[in-house]
């Protein structure tokens, strides 16, 4: 019989310590390895945090100088886009401002051209009718130069008695006359001038010749409603004797009133016809 031979236990057990023993050795030099690769890890890794953060820190600083340079930037170019906007406004506005008062300048210089033809037109018209006027104020003034020179267009004489100033029957008759030949008239006057003769003092006969005078006056504007205004009387006593004889008949004559009416229609007539010659050309 053969008989199987056992391993030895003890060489087992031996065996399986030296085993166990350099699983452990093994395991310690990893541990150790590990530990000296993660040391020098993390000793490389502060190292380099540090370096980094030394290297970084300048240009972080000088990211954020330009961040904040920028950020100016930005800030004064928006101002100057304002300010270029309102530049612009104002220009714009200056510019519609310009033009604005352009247009009116134009309008105001058409209207002054305007104005300047019918201006010139108006000279002419005024020159041609200034042409006209002379015309006619040369016609006329041969006319007007006599204007005042009324002409005498009748005249009556009142005889009164001696030392007397009332009317008779006889001189209001002859009034009467005179009073109706003046009616028609428009523009006249009447001259009345009293006489006396010779006989007395001469104040007293100045004071008589005007009496009688006034008579001839008061009938005419009672009677005849002939205006006072037309009327003009005078007192020359014993001026302008029609008869110088030294006898009754000579100084009968000269105790008188003398009454002549003086008119101007003739001559406004012939100044009528001239401006309606004048009017129709």
């Amino acid at each position: 019989m053969r008989l199987i031979e056992k391993p030895d236990l003890f060489d087992n057990g031996a065996r399986i310590a030296n085993e166990s023993t350099e699983v452990f050795d093994t395991m310690k030099a990893f541990l150790a390895t590990t530990c000296i690769v993660t040391g020098a890890m993390l000793a490389g890794g502060c190292a380099t945090k540090k370096y980094v953060r030394n290297t970084t820190a300048p240009i972080q600083a000088k990211v954020d100088q330009v961040g904040e340079q920028t950020a100016t930037n930005s800030t004064q170019i928006q101002e100057t886009k304002n300010d270029l906007k309102s530049v612009d406004e104002k220009a714009q506005s200056g510019i519609s401002a310009a033009q604005e008062r352009a247009a009116t300048a134009d309008q105001h210089a058409g209207d002054a051209m305007n104005k300047a033809t019918q201006a010139d037109q108006t000279a002419t018209q005024a020159n041609q009718k200034a042409d006209q006027n002379a015309q006619a104020l040369n016609t006329l003034r041969g006319v007007v130069a006599n204007i005042d020179d009324y002409k005498l267009q009748t005249s009556a004489t009142v005889p009164f008695g001696f030392n007397r100033y009332t009317l008779t029957a006889e001189d209001k008759q002859e009034l009467d006359r005179l009073a109706n030949d003046v009616k028609s008239d428009k523009r006249f006057f009447i001259a009345v001038e009293g006489y006396t003769d010779s006989v007395g003092p001469k104040q007293y006969n100045e004071e008589l010749s005007r009496k009688r005078a006034e008579a001839v006056q008061t009938y005419l504007v009672a009677q005849h409603d002939i205006p006072i205004y037309r009327i003009h009387i005078i007192g020359l006593g014993e001026e302008k004797p029609v008869d110088t004889a030294h006898n009754r008949a000579a100084r009968a004559k000269n105790r008188r009133v003398e009454v002549k009416v003086f008119t101007a229609d003739q001559v406004m007539a012939s100044m009528n016809t001239a401006d309606r010659g004048q009017e129709n050309k």
